[in-house]
């Protein structure tokens, strides 16, 4: 435990790394722990499995960890391009002085492109009618925009239907033929790529090699092609074409829901908060609201000073996993909206020890994927959902990585 303890306060690291870290004051009452360098070392190993370029997905506050420090890291560790869902998660990376390709592929009608192009953020288009705004706003800008043509192979969301397919890509040929558009990319996303060997992967990738084909007969036919995202980069070497997109294993997690140490991944979260409060109960309590639980006999009772508006689900009542006084716990009744209580039994505990609902799971504790296995969910939810007030602390060998605690969100 004292070994998990000088972990998560970042005085001494793995292999002697001495992380930079701040804290407001010296310790915050609850907060996410990063390690970059689990991130940077993520990258390394997902682009020596696939041997080929690498876009690393930072959407969603990179799930969770951080836009800005988890790019950069990524970046340290390999990663050729970005990929965000959103114009504004590229503007942030491009205000943060980053200046590798990045590609937001989520824009709907009217939105305001130009920024975007001037950045030389790229950009993703599945209808004409976008091709035409994009070009548009490449005009109004004098910036030639570079796009990436998505098909829909399967997943029936985003990407432009197989029947539609033919007309983009002339509408995309002919715009680049007169420098309006420049297509930088054919991708699509794959439905089960975390169940390998399900039977819509092979007709998935049949589908996209044919609409690979129809570009190539319309002249688009050295364009990079990327289908992998974590799951296939990790399990489907056919699904690697020019470029893989991992997202959820950049982080340390496995999309499969397996230990991700098994394809050499090591968890960068931890969270965790101080106990705020220790007292006695006899027998018979019914603890939190609506007593969903009772004390079967005199127990000590610790409160943990997060709930479901720091993104703890309320759905972890009674059975979220938590690491307390040298041993995994359960969530003893409701999750509240500020707090939640622990039984500890007969167990020492005193304020201010260090309570951790998950981490790397390398000292005992939970990890992300057993509270998603407990709470029946995926451990993608939970990362990107937990925050609200808690801190966020960066571990990181490159002090160049942490942000000023003054910038935290």
């Amino acid at each position: 435990m004292q070994r998990l303890c000088a972990h998560l306060r970042g005085v001494a690291v793995e292999g002697g790394k001495l992380g930079r870290m701040h804290t407001t004051p010296d310790r915050n009452r609850a907060e996410i722990v990063v390690d970059l360098d689990a991130i940077a070392d993520n990258v390394a190993t997902l682009k020596s499995r696939a041997d080929c370029p690498l876009m690393a997905v930072v959407k969603a506050d990179g799930y969770g960890h951080g836009l800005v420090p988890s790019a950069r890291a990524a970046v340290r560790g390999g990663a050729d391009t970005l990929g965000v869902t959103v114009i504004e998660e590229a503007l942030a990376l491009r205000r943060a002085g980053i200046g590798v390709p990045i590609l937001a592929w989520l824009t709907g009608s009217g939105e305001d492109l130009t920024e975007a192009l001037t950045q030389d953020v790229e950009l993703s288009a599945a209808s004409i009618w976008m091709l035409e705004e994009i070009a548009e706003a490449g005009q109004a800008c004098g910036h030639v925009a570079r796009v990436h043509l998505k098909v829909d192979t399967g997943l029936s969301r985003g990407g432009a239907h197989m029947s539609d397919w033919p007309d983009l890509v002339a509408a995309a040929a002919a715009a680049q033929e007169v420098g309006q558009l420049k297509v930088g990319g054919i991708w699509t996303h794959l439905a089960y790529a975390d169940t390998p060997g399900h039977s819509t992967i092979t007709a998935q990738l049949a589908a996209f090699d044919d609409a690979v084909r129809i570009a190539a007969r319309d002249g688009l036919g050295d364009v990079p092609k990327h289908v992998a995202n974590s799951a296939a980069t990790l399990t489907l070497p056919d699904a690697h074409y020019d470029m893989v997109r991992p997202g959820i294993a950049v982080y340390g997690l496995d999309p499969m829901g397996g230990d991700p140490a098994a394809y050499g991944l090591r968890p960068a979260m931890t969270v965790q908060a101080a106990v705020t409060l220790v007292k006695r109960v006899p027998a018979g309590s019914g603890v939190s609201y609506g007593h969903e639980y009772t004390t079967s006999k005199p127990s000590t009772l610790a409160l943990i000073p997060v709930g479901y508006a720091d993104g703890v689900p309320r759905n972890a009542t009674n059975v979220g996993p938590v690491w307390l006084a040298g041993a995994r716990r359960t969530i003893a009744g409701r999750v509240c909206m500020d707090q939640f209580v622990v039984d500890v039994g007969d167990d020492p505990v005193q304020a201010g020890e260090t309570a951790v609902l998950w981490g790397p799971g390398t000292a005992g504790e939970p990890t992300a994927q057993d509270w998603a296995t407990a709470l029946h969910t995926i451990h993608y939810e939970l990362v990107s959902r937990v925050g609200g007030r808690l801190a966020r602390r960066y571990l990181s060998s490159v002090p160049e990585e942490v942000p000023d605690p003054a910038s935290r969100p």
